[in-house]
């Protein structure tokens, strides 16, 4: 049987070496745009948390950055907490509602669909995070047809 003989790793050990940074640091140019689009159910993974991150990057990057929440992306904009709204039950229960919360204090823009809101999940609008702003179903198509227009970098996240 083969024997390890490597010491056990210790705390402050590096796996990786985190600093090589291969590709340019790309910033926005002056004008351009960014949407991220979520269609994902907020805890069902790390898709939401993740994207909301670099949601927060393309806006320190320089680009005007817009969040469309919606089908289950709405749930990403909900208030939570427990037991009050506020309150986090565990270590990162709020981790996704503090992101959002520090891109809108960022200048980030949150849109939320109302039809999803209220007739998939049962949310009014009240229940959304200070800042997010309720938009017709219709209006889901059309921020993505003007970030095409107007030639932004989109990010779709989708999870089935």
């Amino acid at each position: 049987m083969p024997a390890v003989t490597l010491p056990p790793h210790a705390a402050g050990d590096f796996f990786v070496d985190y600093e090589e940074k291969v590709f340019e640091d790309v910033k926005a140019e002056p004008g351009q745009k960014a949407l991220v689009t979520f269609h994902t159910v907020a805890f069902e993974g790390s898709i939401g948390l993740v994207n909301l991150l670099q949601a927060t990057r393309l806006l320190r990057k320089g680009f005007d950055t817009t969040i469309l929440l919606y089908g289950p992306g709405v749930t990403l904009g909900v208030q939570r907490g427990f037991p009050r709204i506020g309150d986090e039950a565990f270590p990162g229960h709020l981790a996704m509602n503090k992101q959002i919360a520090k891109f809108i204090e960022e200048g980030g823009k949150v849109y939320a669909c109302r039809f999803a809101l209220q007739a998939l999940y049962g949310h009014g609008e009240p229940a959304l995070i200070p800042g997010i702003r309720p938009i017709s179903p219709l209006d889901v198509m059309d921020i993505q047809l003007l970030a095409k227009r107007d030639n932004a970098f989109v990010v779709n996240t989708w999870t089935l």
